[in-house]
């Protein structure tokens, strides 16, 4: 359950669902070079979320032809990790969050997953709109934790727009920017300087 603490070896550990994982100039992974990853789910056996700046040429509507007219510009197939790139993850956002609506479950606010067997016809009224993700980025237990530590990545709270941006290229510098401060000067990092 988001916002609620969980035992690992003896102490508390604060689930991060919901939350935007930004990836420092210091993460060495090309997977993840200058990505905004939203965890949908952060347990004790791990972590699942996908990158929301990484979008494909792949139309929604060439590969979910009844879920295209609900997909936010760009209208397009995201590459939301490295894996198991043939699933399928959609996010919505509701238009009424305190609404209960059958296949969506709530990752934060009014953004959530929602199972794509469910017909968009019956969750037009309720839908704000949609990004599908093929693939997700999937850490073991302790694993996201331990990059989290090395530097790797920002733990930053999310906007409820933040996985619907119009122009997903500019989510990682955007991002950082609205933070302040030294975290803002990381988003003008020039991409072709290696860190040691």
């Amino acid at each position: 359950m988001q916002g609620e603490g969980q035992a690992i070896g003896g102490r508390a550990m604060e689930s991060m669902t919901g939350r935007l994982l930004v990836a420092t100039p210091a993460l060495k992974d090309p997977n993840f070079d200058r990505t905004v990853v939203l965890l949908v789910a952060h347990e004790p056996g791990g972590a699942l979320g996908v990158v929301l700046n990484r979008a494909t040429e792949v139309p929604v509507a060439e590969v979910l032809g009844d879920w295209s007219d609900l997909a936010r510009h760009p209208a397009v197939l995201f590459e939301g990790g490295p894996v198991q790139p043939d699933s399928a993850i959609c996010l919505a956002r509701m238009r009424h969050p305190m609404r209960r609506l059958k296949g969506f479950h709530q990752v934060s606010g009014a953004v959530g997953t929602i199972d794509l067997s469910v017909d968009p016809e019956r969750l037009r009224e309720s839908i704000g709109g949609i990004r599908v993700f093929a693939g997700y980025s999937g850490w073991g237990s302790g694993q996201l934790e331990q990059e989290i530590a090395g530097g790797s990545w920002f733990v930053l709270d999310g906007l409820p727009g933040d996985a619907f941006v119009d122009r997903p290229d500019d989510l990682w510098p955007m991002v950082l920017r609205r933070q302040g401060g030294m975290m803002a000067a990381v988003a003008h990092f020039p991409p072709d300087v290696a860190l040691n």
